[in-house]
């Protein structure tokens, strides 16, 4: 699996990095969280300041078009993301934690 950065823009307010990517694989489609990883060892970022909120990938093809959120601290997701997307991001309290799903 490879990973090209098409679009980074900065959002100082947020403490964020948004970006948009392209991902050539060679199998199906690659999981949340394996891209994810591979976006956070790409960016020198721990794996809790990503968050994947997209991927997009056109049928019959190998490329997966997506868009992260890069957080300058972990705290700072948890902050502003939304339950449902740390949750799908498997970013955990700080109590250890998985995030409490609202009913």
């Amino acid at each position: 699996m490879d990973i090209d950065i098409i679009e980074e823009e900065e959002n100082p307010m947020l403490h964020r990095t948004d970006v948009r990517f392209e991902v050539s694989h060679e199998e199906a489609t690659p999981s949340r969280l394996s891209v994810r990883d591979s976006l956070a060892a790409m960016l020198n970022k721990d794996a809790e300041e990503v968050v994947v909120h997209e991927l997009d990938t056109t049928f019959g093809m190998r490329k997966t078009v997506g868009y992260a959120k890069v957080y300058d601290d972990p705290e700072f997701a948890r902050e502003v993301e939304q339950d449902h997307m740390l949750e799908r991001n498997k970013i955990v309290a700080e109590d250890g934690d998985a995030e409490p799903e609202e009913a």
